[in-house]
């Protein structure tokens, strides 16, 4: 099977060279990302979405969001808004190239940073991150004794991270109890042995968009290099994270609208940092691909900008899609989404989920996972700019992967770890044996390891 091509729009195939190659308008989507996040001098955005405020002016947040959010008119007039920009981007690259039409001629002849990346080098990025070994048992496991918690059925979205100058490792994970989730936190100085469990974030206040549960996760890190220590940033003179947020009790994965924003003074224990969903199904740019669901976010910096890769839903299926801020509060989805998209009959046929990107070298990769063919598998994709992205058609590890049947079910919710002492990643998941009867079917935080760890200093 070829490499899924997951770029904004689907690519031309050169007939006269046989390869995949790009046509300029694909490439004018990228362009409309970095625009509209870019801002003047004078704090305004390039381009001001219609009836927005503008700095000096008064209001809420924007005025334009607060009087017409979820209205179909305005989501008319940001698609007439985002069509505008299109046509002027056009001109603009017809007037600077030469040339003024849409053909098969007018295609990429030379390397783009936008291009797909080819089934030779995707083969060859993905080899480091194939053949792992698991560890037996559940590192956490489905039911752990928590502080102040009864009847938990399951743990699960792992993030493991560090706190300056503390050489211990930490881990988020949440917990279902029958009602909701909440976040909590584990330590480790092995990465392996995991105890000394805390309530991280709990339940938001009763009738509020997070009441339902409140899972972090998304992190500001020091660093997002492959073998970087996962150390938080501190801004502002605090941590900070997103997390995916539900409204309601009452049951497992109940329809989350979107996601909040936590600050921490110590890194162990979370507050909102403001009251209200950040990014959100009711705002007025988000596509139909998430209008249902909006779950998990990975936060990243780069070069003065935030990213939020995350994954929705509509309907029954979820996809990978990108979102951009200069300050964290104020986000714009990205119009070319979803990035990573679901690929018929494939390893990720029903979902693209849960996106987790590191800067290896001159690339950048993500682990997400992918439901198809009867289980969720760990996968991964590739990328130049962070907005296209090649994805390896074959996971890099199947569910069922461990003999034991720990993770028989599903295999999915990464987060990556490398270990300088003994040279080696550790890859912790949810584990899912799929264990009959139970709500979560059984699932707790599973880890596989780059180096078998038998008779290895842990």
């Amino acid at each position: 099977m070829d490499a899924n091509i997951t770029s904004s729009l689907t690519p031309a195939l050169s007939p006269g060279r046989g390869r995949i190659v790009r046509r300029p308008f694909e490439n004018l989507y990228d362009c409309i990302g970095w625009k509209l996040i870019r801002k003047t001098r004078n704090n305004r955005k390039l381009f001001p979405l219609p009836g927005e405020r503008k700095k000096g002016e008064g209001g809420g947040k924007h005025s334009f969001h607060s009087k017409c959010r979820g209205n179909r008119i305005a989501r008319l007039l940001i698609k007439i808004h985002l069509t505008g920009c299109v046509i002027w981007l056009v001109a603009i690259s017809a007037t600077m190239t030469g040339q003024s039409g849409f053909g098969a001629d007018l295609t990429n002849a030379t390397p783009n940073p936008c291009q797909s990346v080819d089934a030779e080098t995707l083969a060859q990025w993905s080899a480091p991150f194939r053949n792992w070994h698991y560890w037996p048992t559940h590192v956490i496991p489905s039911s752990p004794a928590l502080p102040g918690a009864t009847n938990i059925l399951g743990t699960d979205i792992p993030t493991v991270y560090q706190i300056p100058g503390d050489s211990k490792w930490y881990m988020s994970f949440v917990a279902f109890d029958g009602k909701g989730y909440q976040s909590y936190v584990a330590e480790s100085t092995n990465l392996v042995d995991w105890g000394n469990y805390r309530l991280a974030m709990g339940y938001g206040p009763e009738g509020e968009f997070d009441h339902g549960g409140r899972t972090i996760g998304g992190f500001l890190l020091e660093s997002y290099d492959l073998k970087a220590p996962r150390v938080l940033e501190r801004r502002d003179g605090k941590f900070w994270s997103l997390y995916s947020a539900y409204a309601q009790q009452g049951g497992y994965e109940l329809h989350p609208d979107g996601q909040g924003l936590a600050v921490s003074d110590d890194g162990l224990t979370w507050r909102r940092a403001q009251d209200g969903l950040v990014l959100s199904i009711h705002d007025p740019d988000c596509g139909d691909w998430e209008s249902n669901r909006i779950y998990m976010p990975w936060l990243m910096e780069y070069r003065g900008r935030f990213f939020d890769f995350y994954n929705a839903a509509y309907k029954s299926h979820e996809q990978t899609g990108v979102a951009f801020s200069t300050d964290l509060t104020h986000w714009i989805h990205y119009p070319a989404n979803p990035i990573i998209r679901n690929r018929p009959g494939g390893y990720d046929a029903g979902f693209a989920s849960d996106p987790k990107v590191y800067r290896d070298g001159d690339h950048w990769t993500m682990f997400y996972f992918g439901v198809g063919h009867g289980g969720a598998h760990i996968m991964i994709a590739f990328s130049r700019d962070l907005m296209h992205w090649t994805a390896d058609p074959e996971p890099l590890y199947k569910a069922g992967g461990n003999p034991s049947g720990l993770d028989k079910r599903y295999a999915h919710k990464t987060s990556l770890v490398y270990n300088p002492a003994n040279d080696t990643f550790y890859l912790f998941y949810c584990a899912t044996p799929g264990k009959k009867g139970a709500v979560t079917e059984g699932r707790g935080i599973g880890l596989i390891t780059s180096k078998p760890l038998t008779d290895m200093p842990r």
